[in-house]
């Protein structure tokens, strides 16, 4: 595999389209003092190589109506049975988040109801029938951290290449 390493070009964009994607090309060229068809060029560049997933707005949960956030371990009867479990999860729009973990549960999830008894039902009614043994939930009060990863500003800092997609 090829292996790209950002250079300080692509991490002051980075920088720059972190706080605001909506931030014109043209703005970022003026700060990294390039043309703004080189912006576009490596903002291409940087989709292909998977270091930038897209943009798009961000719904508050709240202000639509989901006043409870909350993270489920699942514990499954059958871990053979977890790709379908995944299939499952993604056809429940509440749960926004599935991460493969270590530890004693099989996956984690986070989710969101618009209150404890919506969230009791989705648990007891939603997740229940996919084959769990258990699950254990924790409910979040409020996200006091809520932000991207810094883009490192000093090369010799990155120590990992990002792979290019062959």
């Amino acid at each position: 595999m090829a292996r790209h390493y950002l250079d300080s070009l692509d991490r002051k964009i980075l920088q720059l389209i972190a706080n605001d994607a909506r931030t014109p090309f043209l703005e970022v060229a003026r700060e990294c003092n390039v043309s703004g068809a080189a912006i576009h060029q490596r903002i291409q560049k940087l989709t292909s190589l998977g270091v930038l997933k897209g943009s798009q707005f961000i719904i508050d949960p709240e202000k639509i109506g989901y006043e409870a956030c909350a993270y489920v371990e699942l514990y499954l009867k059958d871990p053979s049975t977890f790709d379908d479990v995944v299939e499952k999860l993604r056809l429940i729009p509440e749960v926004t988040e599935c991460h493969f973990t270590t530890g004693g549960c099989d996956m984690f999830i986070k989710l969101y109801a618009r209150n404890n008894h919506h969230l009791l039902n989705i648990i007891h009614d939603k997740l229940q029938p996919l084959g769990l043994s258990r699950s254990e939930t924790i409910v979040s009060f409020n996200a006091a951290i809520d932000r991207q990863l810094p883009i490192i500003d000093d090369e010799e800092e990155q120590e990992e290449p990002i792979e290019e997609k062959a």
